[in-house]
């Protein structure tokens, strides 16, 4: 990849943001967020749609003014720092339609006095600078790609990336996770949104979880797994009665076409092949699951959203 090797200077925090509120009309958007995020560092701010991500994105860059609350990005109003130090990847991006990606990127790179080259742009998030396609005949993934380089393309300090891999294949998503993590690397700043756990957990440094407009918590990935996501737990894909289980003494819910057993050890799982044969009942597959992100997510936005304890870092 190409990315700029040169550390960024260090200094300030480049995001403080402090008790933001946001309403639109008698819906509260965002209620009272507050958090402050070091350089360098990857910050994910995870929920689903309507939790409240993209206002306080939009509150961030200071393209939505907070009704209340303030927010400083290197200690300065978003509205007055030197956009050259920002890059913004929205979740819609409308470029002019017949231009190929590189001329795109070259289009963009014309609104600075200093940018990255265009070409080691798009090879960096995986387009070949010479394909000659317009931007209204790229599929899905190359738009998002050619999104992502055009943000880039000002090499930023402080980079927001809203649902960034959103229509992007598999092996695209991790390319591009490499490369955000090369640049958080090189000192790089990362503000994501995203409705991915998977993405927050591979990504991210520290993750904020936002419900219903409040940030109920904010920790490393692992650690607010193993503070809120609960117990491992085997599914049993099956559509017996979940008496089998709970009369050999385990915990057992109910899922309609599948049981699921809480508190079990992995040595346990031979009780509860051993209590299907004696039944003579059957299942289809057993497997195991061990607590993830989201299920620190459910449990939390699950309460009444007055969390503020930070795990600690």
């Amino acid at each position: 990849m190409h990315t700029n090797t040169s550390p960024k200077p260090r200094g300030m925090h480049p995001v403080v943001a402090d008790d933001v509120k946001r309403a639109y009309g008698s819906t509260a958007a965002l209620d009272g967020v507050s958090v402050s995020i070091e350089r360098g560092e990857v910050f994910a701010l995870v929920g689903p749609n309507g939790a409240g991500k993209t206002t306080f994105v939009r509150c961030l860059t200071g393209t939505t003014t907070p009704d209340r609350g303030s927010v400083r990005l290197f200690g300065e109003n978003p509205s007055s720092i030197d956009r050259t130090r920002i890059g913004l990847l929205p979740q819609a991006f409308s470029p002019q339609d017949r231009l190929t990606p590189l001329e795109l990127l070259e289009y963009y790179a014309g609104l600075y006095e200093e940018a990255r080259d265009p070409g080691d742009v798009l090879e960096d998030v995986g387009i070949d600078p010479d394909l000659d396609t317009w931007y209204e005949n790229l599929s899905g993934g190359q738009r998002r790609r050619t999104a992502v380089a055009a943000t880039l393309i000002n090499d930023p300090e402080l980079l927001f990336l809203d649902e960034p891999t959103t229509g992007i294949d598999p092996e695209g998503r991790i390319a591009l996770w490499d490369l955000f993590g090369e640049l958080a690397g090189n000192g790089t700043t990362i503000v994501l949104t995203t409705h991915d756990m998977s993405e927050a957990e591979r990504l991210a440094d520290r993750v904020g979880l936002l419900s219903a407009g409040k940030l109920v918590e904010t920790g490393k990935p692992r650690e607010l797994v193993e503070a809120f996501g609960g117990d491992s737990r085997l599914v049993v894909s099956t559509d017996a009665d979940p008496s089998i289980l709970s009369a050999v003494g385990f915990e057992v819910e109910n899922g309609g076409d599948e049981l699921v057993v809480r508190d079990i050890t992995p040595e346990e799982i031979r009780v509860v092949v051993d209590a299907f044969e004696a039944n003579g009942s059957s299942f289809e597959a057993l497997s195991w699951r061990e607590p993830s992100l989201e299920d620190a997510y459910l449990a939390l936005a699950s309460e009444d959203g007055t969390r503020r304890t930070e795990v600690s870092r």
